[in-house]
């Protein structure tokens, strides 16, 4: 049976593992070929393990199971250039581009915040600078080929909500981040709808991936009862799995959402509505 994403070729940041990693065997089993970017070293103000070489090679050897082709490289999505190189490298190799998920992003945040500038700038730097250096690596190739294409833009449930705020420095720009994503997406559904290329974002709640389930982020909401009761879900579940996140990226950018565009998606278990 072919896939919905069959011959189709789909650029994955943050792809060495959670979320990411999900994203690009999800549209492999879908039929797309994946070029996978990941920074693949640690960031001084995150205060738990970032993604290895191991794991974004173990992350091309799924998508390779799977009968796909995968070009993977180290790229910092806070550095235009290096991200640009990486993209342009795999478009290269693979020959096209359809299909963009400028997913990678950071959140140290931590009960011992040492450095609170430090740690809002590498976050808006890697959550917000770091997706438009992504779709504008991309973009281009895809209004070039003229075959119309998909972006989607990982934002989160704080992109659409302040709650659980505490002025520490890695909150504010997380959630300045994820709400400036929806910006960008906003203003590239409209440049790119010329060229049948759609732009949405989604949404996700807590995700059960290494962003959160780590000693620091427990710590931190262990030492901030109040931001994690602000967090909670209106469903019985403390967090969703990739997998979930994942399905809901397949149908976005499927033909069979051909006219969904501009629009924020939540998968978030009804943390908006509560």
């Amino acid at each position: 049976m072919t896939g919905t994403l069959e011959g189709k070729v789909a650029v994955i940041t943050g792809a060495a593992r959670g979320q990411g990693r999900s994203h690009a065997v999800r549209l492999a089993e879908e039929g797309a070929d994946i070029v996978a970017v990941d920074i693949c070293r640690q960031i001084d103000s995150v205060p738990y393990p970032l993604a290895t070489e191991e794991d974004l090679a173990e992350t091309a050897a799924e998508v390779e199971k799977l009968d796909r082709r995968i070009v993977a490289r180290q790229a910092d999505v806070r550095d235009a250039a290096a991200v640009t190189e990486a993209i342009g490298d795999g478009i290269a190799e693979l020959g096209r581009v359809d299909i963009v998920l400028a997913n990678a992003g950071i959140a140290p945040h931590s009960a011992r915040e040492d450095d609170p500038l430090a740690a809002f700038d590498d976050t808006v730097a890697t959550n917000l600078a770091g997706v438009r250096h992504t779709v504008q690596a991309a973009a281009p190739r895809m209004i070039e080929q003229g075959e119309g294409g998909s972006i989607v833009v990982t934002s989160s449930t704080q992109g659409l909500s302040g709650r659980g705020g505490n002025g520490s420095g890695a909150m504010e720009g997380y959630v300045a981040a994820k709400h400036g994503v929806v910006g960008l997406m906003r203003t590239w559904a409209n440049w790119l709808a010329p060229h049948r290329i759609r732009v949405n974002s989604v949404h996700p709640t807590g995700v059960h991936t290494p962003m959160i389930d780590n000693d620091a982020m427990q710590e931190f909401l262990g030492q901030s009862p109040e931001v994690g009761a602000a967090l909670t879900n209106l469903l019985d579940v403390e967090a969703v799995e990739p997998i979930d996140i994942s399905n809901a990226i397949a149908w976005l950018v499927s033909d069979q959402a051909r006219y969904v565009t501009g629009v924020t998606l939540p998968v978030d278990a009804g943390f908006m509505v509560k």
